[in-house]
């Protein structure tokens, strides 16, 4: 088991280099105060559960993690009233949900975190994920980001019981 591991500051160490990563427009927080849309990214150790990729724009990402292309339905629960609050869902949904099929190439590759999810608590935040990052390392609504080749690299690294640390400086 593998605990990687990103500081509050957007760095992740990485078999002796250190990787760009961006983080939440709100900063970092600890998990208790997560909320729902609050734009944070949670403190705390998160395994790493699964891969979703885009098969239209590139091969399957090798790693010893479970993978699964991305379906043109698939969507993600952010409804925190929802009974499917921070689970996937097939689209159109009755209650929000994101879309994982973006045009902006930062779902192109997607490690499912395990925030929040054994059991979802509603409200306590969804969807957070490890995914490609903006070109300009904009901030994520929550999310951490990697440039897309550092997150394929990650990946060819990662393997089931590993976990992501988001930790203070």
């Amino acid at each position: 088991m593998t605990d990687w591991t990103v500081s509050a500051s957007g760095q992740l160490d990485f078999n002796g280099q250190t990787l760009r990563a961006a983080l939440g427009k709100a900063g970092v927080r600890p998990e208790a105060d997560k909320c729902e849309g609050d734009k944070a990214t949670p403190l705390g150790r998160w395994p790493v559960r699964r891969v979703l990729y885009r098969a239209d724009r590139g091969e399957a990402p090798e790693t010893q993690l479970p993978v699964r292309a991305i379906r043109e339905d698939d969507g993600w629960c952010d409804a925190p009233e929802d009974p499917a609050y921070n689970r996937p869902v097939r689209l159109p949904y009755p209650a929000s949900a994101e879309t994982l099929v973006r045009e902006d190439g930062l779902y192109d590759a997607i490690v499912i975190l395990g925030h929040n999810d054994d059991p979802p608590r509603p409200g306590a935040g969804s969807a957070i994920f490890l995914h490609c990052a903006r070109p300009d390392y904009g901030p994520t609504l929550g999310c951490v980001a990697l440039a897309k080749p550092d997150l394929l690299t990650l990946l060819k690294a990662m393997k089931p019981g590993d976990t992501l640390g988001i930790i203070p400086e």
